[in-house]
């Protein structure tokens, strides 16, 4: 390792691959293998190799710009200029049109201390209950499910390291191989310590090719799909009774509502046989331990709250939730997923994952605050449901660390609200193409040129640290808010300083379900820097009473959510790290019992038609990333990927008389998005698939449905109807 190199984490994904950066290659800083991080153990992916590549001052934004009233161009200006142009926006709206007219939007990339700052600003400098992050359109689905089994929601409620440890993993609706590359180590080394992998998905991935078995099932079936397996454990007499008794309630509903899907009644409704769901059920059960994890596939759905749960009833009905080795688990995308909603950018949350709507939490939140506890909003819009109200009684946004342009639902709809905005202002690191539609944009410091924290998809709390500067006219996200807060007339309570932000965010925290009071950046730099899991109580204080004691956490804290405390995994590795293990002694409910939760199959949104024939689902890549804001304007992965496709069946392809590379059109009832078409059988005959990342006349989010989710507001990205047409030539898409 280079002498001067810097310890860091990856930019991208929630694994936040721990890398070290040291001066050197063509952007004056190049990575360097960190091998004793243990969650990727050295490897990186693509993305994560060339993620210097956006520091470069070619492609990221280095000074203010404002849109010119003479020419309607965005050209640059002072800093000053452009904060007070905001600032009065802002301040126009409000004295204009009330509080709420002013919205605020957010990222899951963005730090816990941002996040936390942005939360605190909307609702204490702005007063708006307007407020949500593109983090609802990621894992919001099974953070509900996990709330209403578990009363906790932390994406893996384990560390990565005990999947290889288990008998038995189902994985659903991920492609582990190309949105997660150094975590397939974790499957690949299950199988090697002979344990056995399911893999859900209605193509063939990578991911699905290295499974013992695969299951495709129709796009938006993987609800039934789940009944259908927990139909067949009852029925083989395969529940964990004394665990049900013990640990759960709820169950005669839930087991009621899985009857009601006999294997060949869920064989028509997926197309996944009988023999395949009886090889499955008997796969899981065989295993002395074993493991559901999902991902955005049956996440991302109107349903996908149930459909979750349907999982996490799976788990506890064979006795695999809250015991060494088993759980439910899902694998969160973004970069801060998991931390970017636990601190206050959710239109019902305030800091420690606390509830907007509990008196007692906003008590706490206030106190910190130094506010009155009523004058802080009630809950707002979800994403979607904020992104649809601009232009009316929502006139002016702040969007931070998020391209909807391209990543959200309907998104011709969305950039013709946005369009019709009075004031849009973008603070980012690249001229996205939302930032190219606001009347101030204002370039942002990124993860190498700051210091903060993120909480990886473990609950793995993590110091990323400033390596290199930032260049001239460049600032953080933080002095953004205190710019503007200042000119809100809220010059105090908005520090610069990320660490000053974290130790208010830990107090904000403390007793909350994510508490992070036991936490610093001291104790974040020791070790290495592997982090700590939340819940991390203060030494002798915690939620509901609980005490931390050399690591071991005794009683209720975090709502009544008790793991392993903190126990180390050998009795050599030192301090002890919060609680990577949750829910071993008890759930996070009021009486420590998970509950099942009854659901049943219920149709898409959208199904298919005469009309719009065929299902539509959507994915990534392996070398473009989210929105591919910041990917493509990287030429190494843009040479591995460089656009959009239309991923279809030999048989659908022929009965279209298109080929390989022919353009095909793609239509919804929404709009219309062109890519040359990908002849595969590993995609089912009735489904296509096309990546999301790129905007303009292949934008794959042009067509899909923006139905919620009715707990989580999750869009339904991953299904709905669709009809191909073969083109001569590539027309503009249309939008609606």
């Amino acid at each position: 390792m280079h002498s001067t190199a810097t310890p860091t984490h990856c930019p991208y994904c929630a694994l936040q691959c721990g890398m070290n950066l040291a001066e050197g290659g063509p952007h004056g800083v190049e990575v360097v293998e960190r091998p004793g991080f243990p969650v990727n153990r050295g490897a990186l992916c693509g993305k994560g190799r060339t993620a210097p590549a956006v520091l470069s001052s070619r492609v990221r934004l280095t000074e203010p710009l404002v849109r010119s009233p003479a020419t309607g161009r965005l050209t640059p200006a002072p800093w000053e200029e452009a904060l007070d142009l905001v600032g009065d926006a802002l301040s126009r709206a409000r004295a204009e049109h009330g509080a709420d007219a002013c919205g605020v939007f957010g990222g899951g990339g963005l730090t816990n201390e941002k996040a936390y700052a942005l939360g605190k600003f909307a609702r204490v400098a702005l007063g708006t209950s307007q407020i949500d992050y593109n983090g609802r359109f990621c894992m919001s689905s099974a953070a509900a499910a996990g709330q209403r089994a578990f009363g906790l929601d932390r994406g893996l409620p384990f560390p990565l390291a005990d999947i290889p440890r288990t008998g038995c993993v189902i994985l659903v609706g991920s492609n582990l191989a190309e949105t997660m590359p150094p975590a397939l180590r974790y499957l690949t080394e299950l199988r090697e310590n002979g344990g056995t992998l399911i893999v859900v998905d209605p193509r063939r991935t990578r991911t699905a090719e290295q499974a013992d078995l695969h299951l495709a099932p129709r796009p938006g079936t993987d609800l039934a799909l789940a009944l259908g397996l927990l139909h067949l454990v009852v029925a083989d007499g395969r529940t964990d009774e004394r665990y049900i008794e013990e640990r759960t309630s709820g169950w005669e509903e839930a087991r009621a509502a899985a009857m009601a899907h006999w294997p060949e009644h869920v064989e028509r409704i997926t197309g996944v046989s009988v023999p395949e769901l009886r090889e499955a059920a008997g796969m899981f059960c065989d295993a002395d331990a074993a493991m559901v994890l999902t991902a955005r596939g049956p996440e991302q759905q109107a349903k996908g709250t149930d459909t979750v749960g349907a999982w996490i009833n799976l788990c506890l009905a064979t006795g695999r939730a809250g015991r060494p080795l088993s759980g439910y688990g899902c694998l969160t995308g973004q970069g801060n997923g998991q931390g970017g909603r636990e601190h206050g950018q959710k239109a019902d949350q305030l800091p420690g994952y606390r509830k907007l709507t509990d008196p007692a939490a906003r008590a706490h939140v206030a106190a910190v605050w130094g506010v009155d506890p009523g004058s802080l909003p009630g809950p707002g819009r979800s994403a979607y449901e904020l992104l649809d109200a601009l232009g009316g009684d929502v006139r002016t946004l702040l969007l931070m660390g998020s391209n909807p342009v391209v990543s959200a639902p309907r998104a011709g709809h969305v950039e013709e609200r946005l369009r019709s905005l009075d004031f849009l202002a973008v603070a980012d690191v690249v001229l996205s193409e939302t930032a190219r539609l606001a009347d101030v944009v204002l370039p942002v410091t990124q993860w190498a040129e700051e210091t903060g924290t993120v909480t990886n998809l473990e609950g793995r709390v993590l110091l990323r640290r400033r390596a290199v500067s930032a260049p001239p006219g460049v600032r953080s996200d933080l002095d953004v808010l205190h710019g503007l807060a200042a000119r809100l007339g809220h010059g105090k309570g908005f520090p610069t300083d990320p660490e000053e932000v974290f130790e208010e965010l830990r107090r904000a925290s403390a007793g909350g379900p994510a508490d992070y009071s036991g936490i610093s950046y001291g104790r974040l730099r020791e070790d290495d820097g592997a982090g700590l899991f939340w819940p991390c109580p203060a030494e002798g204080a915690g939620a509901g009473g609980a005490v931390e004691d050399g690591g071991r956490r005794e009683g209720a804290g975090a709502g009544g959510a008790v793991g392993d405390g903190g126990r180390r995994e050998g009795a050599a590795e030192g301090a002890p790290r919060g609680t990577p293990r949750l829910f071993l002694d008890r759930f996070a409910t009021e009486d420590g019992r998970a509950r099942f939760v009854p659901v049943v199959h219920r149709a898409a949104a959208e199904e298919p038609d005469a009309e719009y024939p065929v299902l539509l689902t959507t994915g990534r890549v392996l070398a473009q990333y989210q929105s591919g804001a910041q990917t493509r304007r990287v030429d190494e992965l843009n040479s591995a990927a460089p656009g959009p496709f239309v991923e279809l069946h030999p048989r659908l392809a022929a009965r279209l008389g298109v080929g390989e590379d022919d353009p095909v059109a793609v239509v919804s009832r929404r709009g219309r998005a062109v890519a040359p078409a990908r002849v595969t059988s590993a995609i089912r005959a009735d489904t296509v698939f096309m990546p999301f990342h790129w905007p303009g006349e292949g934008r794959a989010n042009t067509l899909t449905h923006p139905a919620l989710d009715p707990v989580s507001r999750m869009p339904e990205f991953k299904v709905c109807a669709v009809r191909l047409e073969p083109v001569e030539e590539v027309r503009p898409v249309e939008r609606s």
